[in-house]
């Protein structure tokens, strides 16, 4: 059992960072840092030495649960800190949201930012500005957030729009409310559609009087070739002309080159034809990408825009829902969304959650019972109190997951980046010793040798390959959102299909966490009290066994009150202690009896046999005796044995982690159909097993609550949190929340992951195939320019449509034997 949360911090944590006088590290600016191997105080021990030997750091705060270093420093080189967190073997990813002393934050909406091309060339162009400490791109959502310490933002704006970036800045970066107020943007303008269309008709009029008449270079061509050209490639040129200058080779400056360096050896039609279908492909290609944009926007069109509160007179108004405070009153409508989390206090119905939580059925929902803003209501109508304002409701805070989701770079991600990175100017400087070596080397003629130059400058862009992971990223977080999983990065996506464990907590993830008081067994004379007693105690607790014992008491004691509790304490792992009319008393299990030392023979037997019907045992005591003996038991959630099937299935083994007795978590376990159990653990336990299974069998999963469970969530590979909706913590600190309590979200979680595995080893197989063949075709003289751009926008656009197959969400799941009629919802028994 535990006690009630209470406001404390940890002199390591960032919070207990900002409670300190701001005037104390005058010049200290601050670094934070995310080091994924920073799991316990060996780390932090280690990295402390390396960092306090350096004299420009001034203070260090740790938190582990979050793998997180914040470190206040005066040094003019941060990387020089970075370096030495990597010298020891740890890596460390420098978080560019968080603000040292004197930063702000600017957020921009750049719509004309698509894809790497664009994050490269405002990288080059805001990095070298003085007082930029940090560049944050989210290509998916078209946003950027730069850190810096400008006395106003308008320079970067400036700087933007020097690069071609249509740049707006953003007051409010509420999804949540921007979705109640804003369309979608328009991608693409009818009026570029119709220049496009004429330019490929004049290029397609040029190459054909060519091919008939056998003169490329003949006034009709040339002008038709020139107007396809400018009408349709004036933009691409544009860009073009500002990457060049700022030294960056994107493909829009390979493909000024390659249409320039077509037009100056007077290949006229082919030139053309190049840049009309470059630059309708990079059309297709902006299209297809709003599409994964889109599965976001959905999400955020679920709010209406104007909720119906309850005024001081009794009237009904309407307001706008980004007004509403909370306390308020809201009345809602059969077949109405609900634009606002709170309570209800009067009036039922069925709510459809799908939205949020991807149940299938409606969920009945009477006074006292939560609802979710984006949610429906089915046939009755009901009043509700305002729990969270907009900004804060539950889907806000999934939309900002999953927009910090896609901001994060998954492993491939960051591996394909690195060899694009490389790529590129390799090529670049191949096509340039392909145009000048063999004209110079063994008198080849020039025209032939610069014309596969400019092949292989249109094939150098590495597009395809770059997209290849985003888009599918997005996808599979976008169809996972959609079925109430909420995926906190894609590198979780991609380590989900490797699971070989799973580490399960027992209370509120494989039962309902919500057990009934069965038996009372007396051991003393004083046992009469013992309820009531043990009442009094748990009534200071939060643990479901307490509150079970509790609502048994109110339940057979309407009248009789509680007496007054001090010095109440709760004991780790253990249960709980107070005083009782100046005598202390305890309420806990097994081991705090023979810890107190006073479990006799007639305790020791109740308890093992309650533990053996697979019921938890607490014990009532004073100082010297046990009272009675309380049994609690609770029921197994019904989606836990096809849950566990499922997993069997897929073949990840399963393993209980519970602070119950070794029996109960054994006959719960077969229940179930678990394959390992373990009871009597303390959090350091589950820890410890987890770290072992770790060792033994690479990735591992561990479900739980998303708090009392915390250590083993964050030392498993993935922590998975039960029944999120509505709980700040689990959202937070969880890899993988599950909008739910339903267990059988983790099997479809892994069958995704391995989906989105495959889409993107295709991805990658398909783009760099490509490319192979078209730089051997290059090289042997058998590509023109036309098909090197075919071969280029070609594979982008079918790694984007082959990433945008996991929105259908037709992922199969094991199918496995339905439960037997009244298998789930009764007490666990062996």
């Amino acid at each position: 059992m535990t006690s009630r949360p209470t406001d404390s911090c940890c002199s390591c944590s960032p919070m207990a960072a900002a409670n300190e006088p701001d005037d104390a590290l005058p010049s200290s600016q601050q670094l934070v840092m995310r080091i994924e191997k920073m799991d316990c105080p060996t780390e932090e021990g280690l990295i402390r030495k390396k960092l306090a030997s350096m004299p420009s750091v001034d203070r260090l705060d740790f938190n582990l649960m979050q793998r997180r270093l914040t470190v206040h420093h005066h040094s003019p080189d941060p990387e020089a800190i970075v370096d030495a967190v990597a010298s020891l073997g740890m890596d460390a990813i420098v978080e560019s949201k968080a603000s040292g002393a004197g930063e702000m934050q600017a957020v921009f909406s750049i719509q004309n930012m698509d894809c790497p091309t664009e994050e490269a060339l405002i990288r080059n162009k805001l990095s070298p500005m003085k007082g930029i400490t940090g560049l944050d791109f989210n290509l998916m959502q078209r946003k950027l957030t730069v850190n810096h310490t400008l006395d106003h933002p308008a320079s970067i704006q400036s700087a933007l729009e020097s690069i071609g970036m249509k740049a707006v800045l953003e007051t409010d970066n509420s999804p949540a409310d921007k979705a109640a107020t804003q369309e979608p943007l328009p991608v693409i303008s009818r009026k570029k559609w119709w220049m496009v269309s004429v330019g490929g008709v004049a290029a397609l009029i040029a190459e054909v009087i060519a091919w008939t008449t056998g003169n490329e270079n003949s006034w009709p061509v040339i002008a038709l070739a020139l107007f396809a050209i400018v009408i349709s490639g004036t933009e691409t040129y544009k860009k073009g002309w500002v990457a060049l200058s700022n030294r960056s080779l994107n493909i829009n400056a390979l493909m000024t080159i390659a249409v320039t360096g077509a037009i100056l050896i007077q290949q006229w039609p082919e030139a053309a034809m190049v840049m009309v279908l470059f630059t309708i492909a990079e059309m297709i290609e902006a299209l297809s990408l709003d599409r994964a944009r889109n599965a976001i926007r959905g999400l955020m069109a679920l709010t209406p825009d104007v909720a119906s509160i309850l005024q001081a007179d009794g009237s009904w108004q309407e307001m706008r829902a980004s007004a509403v405070k909370v306390g308020m009153t809201v009345r809602i409508g059969p077949g109405e969304r609900i634009p606002l989390d709170g309570q209800l206090v009067s009036g039922q119905s069925s709510v459809n959650q799908a939205p949020i939580t991807g149940e299938s059925m409606p969920v009945l929902k009477s006074v006292g019972d939560k609802v979710f803003a984006g949610t429906i209501n089915e046939t009755g109508s009901f009043d509700y109190r305002v729990s969270a304002a907009q900004t804060d409701s539950t889907l806000s805070r999934i939309i900002r997951a999953v927009e910090e989701a896609q901001g994060s770079k998954a492993p491939t991600q960051r591996f394909v980046d690195r060899f694009a990175s490389l790529y590129t100017p390799i090529v670049f400087f191949a096509a340039l010793a392909v145009a000048v070596v063999p004209p110079l080397a063994f008198g080849l003629p020039w025209m032939d040798w610069i014309y596969k130059a400019l092949v292989l400058l249109v094939i150098a862009c590495p597009c395809a390959l770059v997209i290849a992971t985003p888009v599918t990223v997005v996808s599979g977080l976008a169809a996972a959102a959609k079925a109430g999983i909420l995926i906190k990065g894609g590198v979780y996506l991609e380590q989900g299909h490797k699971l070989k464990v799973l580490a399960l907590d027992k209370t509120g993830t494989i039962t309902m966490g919500r057990p009934t008081v069965t038996d009372i067994f007396p051991l003393s004379a004083e046992s009469d009290s013992g309820l009531c007693l043990a009442a009094t105690l748990a009534s200071r607790s939060d643990h479901p066994v307490s509150t079970a014992v509790v609502t048994y008491w109110k339940a057979n004691n309407e009248t009789a009150g509680l007496a007054e509790v001090t010095d109440f304490e709760a004991i780790t792992g253990r249960g709980v202690k107070g005083r009782i009319a100046a005598q202390w008393y305890y309420l806990g299990n097994h081991r705090l009896v023979e810890e107190l030392g006073i479990c006799n023979a007639a305790t020791e037997a109740a308890l093992h046999n309650f533990e053996a019907e697979g019921k938890t045992a607490v014990v009532i005591c004073n100082e010297h005796t046990p009272l009675a003996v309380i049994a609690v038991a609770d029921t197994v959630r019904e989606t836990s044995r096809q849950a566990i099937a499922q997993l069997h299935a897929l073949g990840v083994r399963t393993l209980m982690l519970t602070g119950d007795n070794a029996l109960t978590a054994r006959a719960i376990a077969d229940n179930v159909g678990i394959d390992d159990a373990r009871g009597n653990l303390l959090p350091e336990d589950k820890l410890a097993v987890v770290s072992d299974a770790i060792e033994q069998h690479g990735t591992v999963g561990m479900v739980g609550d998303g708090i009392n469970d915390a250590p083993a969530l964050a030392k498993a590979s993935i922590g998975f949190a039960m029944g999120a909706a509505g709980t700040d913590t689990a959202l937070e600190t969880a890899d993988v929340a599950l909008m739910d309590d339903d267990l059988g979200k983790i099997p479809h979680f892994i069958q995704l992951s391995a989906k989105a595995a495959r889409i993107l080893r295709q991805n990658i197989v398909i783009a760099l195939s490509i490319k192979a063949v078209f730089l051997a075709l290059a090289l042997l003289g058998a590509a023109t320019l036309w098909m090197a751009v075919f071969a280029d926008m070609g594979a982008s656009l079918i790694v984007v449509f082959n990433g945008l197959r996991l929105l259908r969400g037709n992922v199969s799941v094991p199918i496995v034997n339905k439960l037997p009629r009244g298998a789930s919802g009764i007490p666990v028994k062996t």
